[in-house]
């Protein structure tokens, strides 16, 4: 795998989305209480930063919110575990990304390898202009692909675990020259 360049990188997971059962979850947006939330965060970033946000409105827009009137680059790769649209009851759910997170792959779920592949070349890709630029890339997404991406390159003890104790939203960093990952906010 190619370096990911810089001293350190933060990931955002977004946060809370206004759910609605009949729309994909890739297309909720954040709850209204939620843009306050986001908009705490921002006390955890140092700016200037780099800010990236895959394309889901709910990690678009926790990201805007950090960043306020900074641009926001958006980036497909840096999306969710790609998975078929049906309504899981909360506990479905998290049964289903705990053993996607755990290494299982359920039916019509985004393979691994397909994940990693796309979020690394992205996180690559937005570290280097990062880099060029002197700031912090800081990458607003999702729990599932960047916790997989994550276990690929560091050493995370419990993929699972990991991916359980994330909140809505929550912050990640990622000292890229000790190649240690902590959560910052919980």
């Amino acid at each position: 795998m190619t370096a990911v360049q810089g001293e350190r990188l933060i990931l955002v997971r977004h946060a809370m989305p206004a759910v609605d059962p009949a729309v994909p979850s890739e297309h909720w947006a954040l709850a209204w209480d939620s843009r306050v939330a986001a908009r705490l965060l921002r006390l955890h970033v140092s700016h200037p930063a780099y800010y990236v946000a895959s394309t889901e409105p709910k990690a678009a827009q926790t990201m805007q919110e950090i960043a306020g009137a900074q641009r926001v680059v958006t980036d497909d790769a840096l999306a969710e575990v790609h998975r078929p649209h049906f309504w899981f009851s909360d506990e479905e759910y998290r049964s289903a990304a705990l053993a996607y997170a755990s290494g299982g792959c359920p039916d019509g779920w985004e393979p691994h390898s397909a994940v990693i592949s796309r979020f690394d070349a992205a996180m690559v890709r937005h570290a280097a202009d990062a880099a060029s630029q002197g700031r912090t890339l800081v990458v607003g997404t999702h729990g599932l692909a960047p916790t997989v991406w994550m276990a690929s390159r560091y050493q995370i003890a419990d993929p699972a675990v990991f991916w359980s104790e994330l909140r809505f939203p929550d912050i990640v960093e990622i000292d890229l020259v000790q190649e240690e990952v902590r959560c910052v906010t919980h």
